[in-house]
């Protein structure tokens, strides 16, 4: 019983992690000039950490959810994003190539989770034979 109270505990914090950083990831993109954060990254550098973070804490926290949904889902707020950034109040410029660095970013990250995933699993299963 113990061992499910933590698997639960892991999974709401993941959850609780992964909301936060949608949070923080749409508040960034809807201010005029967001904070430079201290590092100096072109936009689609700044994206592509975005949605590096944001693809490994969702597959964290949504475990069973298959990989073609997350990436599906969050390309679609990756679009979200663009479309809010055309809002002409906001003084920003929604961009394609942002969209696009949106989904390789998501993509590497799913690729090489999958990778550690597969390489943890095989090493597990090698260890217990």
């Amino acid at each position: 019983m113990k061992s499910l109270t933590l698997f639960t505990n892991r999974l709401h914090l993941a959850r609780l992690l992964f909301a936060a950083a949608v949070v923080t990831a749409l508040v960034m993109a809807c201010l005029p000039q967001p904070p430079r954060m201290g590092l100096n990254l072109s936009d689609k550098g700044q994206h592509a950490i975005a949605f590096v973070v944001l693809t490994a804490l969702a597959r964290a926290a949504f475990p069973g959810l298959g990989k073609a949904w997350i990436f599906a889902g969050l390309a679609a707020f990756g679009g979200l994003i663009e479309v809010i950034q055309a809002i002409p109040a906001l003084g920003r410029d929604p961009s394609l190539m942002d969209w696009l660095a949106d989904w390789l970013a998501i993509g590497v990250t799913l690729g090489l989770i999958g990778l550690v995933w597969e390489f943890c699993g095989r090493r597990r299963h090698t260890a217990v034979a």
